[in-house]
């Protein structure tokens, strides 16, 4: 699968491109469904105060990486608080929050005591799955299930159906594969099969997971090693979106009827791949620092018609 290009706002190029047709949003993708189809409906912050949302809306949130406290952002609890106070703002509240993992960096019992405080302020359903950094405790996960996992399946999968959309929480995260790459592993790819087998091919469908499916830098281990199969599976739906967090940045594509979409984190950026001899926080200005953190809204609508962003960051 091609490496999926990724805007630089610095770039002179990138930046006008990004002012005509997309937004960063400091806190969440915000999404509209209309007619069963998930389209984005851009910022979710002062900008679009005004202006109600109507119909049914969810967030998608993710890599808070609550305990996080170096360089690249030393108060990454404190950046959380920044979008959840969006949230809290918006005129037009969201049915419920899609979190694509890492909630915290270690996986610590103190660390989801502090994103539940945090992200209970919202007064929404959040619905999440696990990073990597979320099940490195000692028990591999224990923790993260016992808290998130009531009603999943093995490592914490499930799906659930809202407003005629089929959403999918995958886990993509334990055993991974060389470089870092994910893994679904067997179980998880015949209970997939399984649970979409009796699906209309017009049922719109949603995936969450935490690593891209998607293959974005395979040296980074950017991607998911049997993520095609999925994509396979999802080939007969006529609306699929699939959503993911991972890289702290926004890396997004439409190929065929799936539109991918990588958000985000609001807790310190990456490099972008290659740019630097590995991944890991990256330390900006701290002027800088609110301009990088946050994700992106888009429109996806069915047939070949162009992705819609608007800009904005958590800098506002």
């Amino acid at each position: 699968m091609a490496k999926t290009p990724l805007l630089d706002p610095e770039h002179p190029i990138d930046r006008r491109h990004a002012l005509e047709c997309m937004v960063w949003a400091g806190t969440g993708v915000l999404w509209t469904l209309s007619g069963g189809i998930p389209r984005s409906v851009g910022l979710i912050g002062e900008a679009r105060a005004a202006e109600p949302v109507k119909g049914f809306t969810f967030l998608q949130m993710s890599d808070s990486h609550i305990g996080f406290d170096k360089a690249a952002n030393p108060d990454a609890l404190g950046t959380l608080r920044e979008a959840v106070a969006k949230v809290k703002a918006m005129q037009a509240k969201p049915s419920f929050i899609i979190h694509t993992g890492d909630i915290t960096h270690l996986s610590k019992p103190g660390e989801f005591d502090n994103a539940d405080k945090v992200f209970s302020e919202t007064g929404v359903q959040i619905h999440y799955v696990p990073g990597e950094h979320d099940i490195i405790d000692e028990d591999r996960g224990k923790a993260y299930l016992e808290r998130y996992g009531k009603g999943s399946k093995g490592a914490g999968w499930y799906s659930f159906d809202d407003h005629g959309v089929h959403f999918i929480g995958l886990v993509n995260v334990v055993d991974l594969k060389g470089g870092g790459l994910g893994n679904l592993g067997e179980e998880q790819l015949a209970w997939l099969e399984a649970d979409l087998k009796d699906r209309s091919n017009s049922t719109p469908i949603v995936v969450f997971a935490h690593i891209p499916l998607q293959v974005i830098y395979e040296q980074w281990g950017w991607g998911t090693q049997d993520g095609t199969r999925v994509l396979m599976m999802l080939k007969r739906f006529g609306s699929v979106t699939i959503l993911n967090g991972h890289i702290h940045q926004l890396a997004q594509k439409v190929e065929g009827n799936i539109t991918f979409h990588t958000a985000m984190s609001t807790a310190f950026p990456q490099p972008a791949p290659g740019a630097a001899p590995s991944p890991g926080p990256m330390v900006v200005p701290a002027e800088r620092l609110r301009a990088m953190l946050g994700l992106s809204s888009v429109t996806v609508t069915q047939g070949d018609k162009p992705l819609a962003f608007i800009d904005t960051t958590l800098a506002g």
